[in-house]
């Protein structure tokens, strides 16, 4: 798009999917770390505890892809994942960023570029995240296939939402 549109073009477009992307992180308790190009990172139980983050993560990818199809037509890819990470600031003495880092931000990213190329859905997770969520949350979900992402040893088996993008994804 930036080859084709005026940079100011991009910017109104970005800031109009960067709105919609705060809007539903901080809706379910996200913290919006970083916006980088045209991608967020968004994370549930840091810099501030969170009383359940995996539910509140999943649910926020749900609605949020959602609302992203209804305003707009963005072409988005999702990664949900949960687990231990590293939360603090890294960087130089003279320029720190406050960030996460792990291997749970590297799965989230793997799944995210999946997300992006999956016919089917804009939206998927690690199957054990699952495990962590409500049972609430947990019924809009399915189980899939099992790949085995770049970088990683072990298969890890997929979900994505029962509701897929374009339909209604209850909260």
């Amino acid at each position: 798009m930036a080859e084709r549109e005026s940079a100011e073009a991009v910017v109104e477009l970005l800031n109009k999917f960067f709105a919609v992307v705060v809007e539903h992180g901080e809706r379910h308790g996200g913290f919006v770390n970083k916006f980088e190009g045209d991608a967020a990172l968004l994370i549930f139980g840091a810099p501030v505890d969170h009383p359940d983050p995996a539910t509140a993560a999943l649910r926020t990818a749900r609605t949020l892809a959602a609302a992203l199809a209804s305003d707009g037509g963005f072409e988005i890819g999702i990664g949900v994942t949960y687990g231990p990470v590293i939360a603090g600031n890294i960087g130089a003495e003279s320029r720190f960023e406050y960030t996460v880092i792990g291997d749970t931000v590297n799965q989230a990213a793997r799944l995210t570029d999946l997300a992006k190329d999956d016919p089917n859905t804009d939206v998927l997770t690690a199957s054990k995240v699952l495990g962590h969520a409500s049972d609430d949350e947990r019924r809009h979900w399915e189980t899939g296939a099992s790949v085995t992402l770049r970088g990683r040893s072990t298969p890890t088996v997929l979900a994505a939402p029962v509701h897929r993008v374009g339909r209604a994804a209850g909260p």
